[in-house]
């Protein structure tokens, strides 16, 4: 039985269900969600991550990370996270980078959070050469928990809160109802609720919305945000957080998408088969990271977070140590910082200690 019956199913039983569920089953059901059955990165699946397109961004990211640890004064036991990790790329470059920092690494606790046994499987192939290595004891959990914020948090999210699930209110003449997905004869399709939701569900300026205007909202987000920024407050730390998304107010629009191969597809044609995810309202994030009480850094564009830590001198170095790849290593640093690529849809966002006032990469 596919994951569509099963869900078409699931609606006949109970009736219809929140966009946030549709989405958490197709993503993360155990035995045919998407992230659940498979490695969904590079040019044989549906998406390519910035990690895949060259080594230059996670040392880059491992950089930043050890500038954000000496900035604190070097903290003793510090927690390196990673949420979703995809095929432990990322983690492997900052750790072989942080390497300039013996201290650093010498006491780290390094956890990877990573919901999908499959791709657990991959980044432990990836990483097994370094585990002990350089010192990190490396081990996974699930989701990201209480027991994490118990010292320093250095923590890095590269499309990760992209994925995390959104609800969805629509504008009609009988007030804001959510977005439903039902079913009729096996086949999903999106309905609205009969019922109004609360007018408090719905920002202030609701009424500016034109008729069929759309409120995305991600409470999963920013939950975790506000989590994240309160353990760095209190133990010291920084987070990093990298994905599409904006960074001014929403507005009333949907971002709600699936990719399939590279290309755009139907949200609820292949449950379990297709990349849902939905762009990263930044502003939400910012705003809860000031409520854990944590001084928040930009949102900036990548290109201009990538430019300030020295992503063009690191991709210099590299052609003149390999002058036969200098055009691979351009068209990978254009890739990531370009206006026309990554780098202006994409958004870095940080969150750093009260006391901290200056981070690497964000203007003062």
């Amino acid at each position: 039985m596919s994951l569509k019956t099963r869900i078409a199913d699931l609606i006949e039983a109970q009736g219809p269900m929140s966009v946030a569920q549709f989405m958490t089953i197709s993503l993360l059901d155990p035995k045919e969600g998407y992230y659940a059955t498979r490695d969904p990165l590079g040019s044989g699946g549906d998406f390519i991550t910035a990690p895949e397109v060259s080594q230059m961004f996670g040392e880059m990211i491992g950089l930043w990370l050890v500038q954000a640890w000496s900035d604190q004064g070097c903290p003793k036991n510090p927690r390196l996270v990673e949420l979703g990790p995809g095929r432990g790329t990322m983690m492997a470059d900052i750790l072989r980078t942080a390497a300039v920092a013996p201290e650093f690494l010498a006491d780290l606790d390094v956890v990877l959070i990573e919901a999908s046994p499959a791709l657990q499987q991959v980044q432990a192939d990836k990483l097994r050469g370094q585990n002990g290595i350089l010192g990190a004891d490396i081990s996974w959990q699930a989701q990201f928990g209480g027991s994490l914020g118990d010292r320093p948090l250095f923590l890095i999210a590269n499309e990760f809160f992209d994925a995390l699930p959104v609800r969805q209110y629509v504008k009609t003449k009988r007030g804001w109802c959510e977005r439903l997905v039902t079913a009729s004869q096996g086949e999903l399709k999106f309905a609205l609720a009969p019922v109004p939701a609360p007018i408090t569900t719905i920002p202030a300026d609701r009424e500016k919305a034109p008729d069929g205007g759309v409120y995305e909202t991600s409470p999963a987000a920013t939950a975790l945000a506000e989590n994240i920024a309160g353990i760095i407050t209190a133990k010291g730390g920084a987070a990093l957080i990298l994905d599409y998304g904006y960074v001014e107010a929403s507005g009333f629009s949907e971002t709600l998408q699936a990719v399939s191969g590279h290309r755009f597809a139907d949200t609820l044609d292949e449950p379990g088969e297709d990349d849902v995810s939905a762009h990263v309202d930044f502003v939400a994030l910012a705003q809860a990271g000031r409520r854990g009480g944590a001084n928040v850094s930009g949102p900036v564009t990548q290109g201009l977070f990538l430019a300030n830590i020295g992503i063009a001198e690191r991709a210099e170095q590299l052609m003149k140590a390999n002058p036969d790849k200098s055009r691979d290593l351009l068209t990978a640093t254009e890739r990531l910082i370009g206006n026309d690529q990554m780098g202006t849809l994409f958004k870095a966002l940080a969150f750093v200690p009260p006391a901290i006032s200056d981070v690497a990469g964000f203007p003062p």
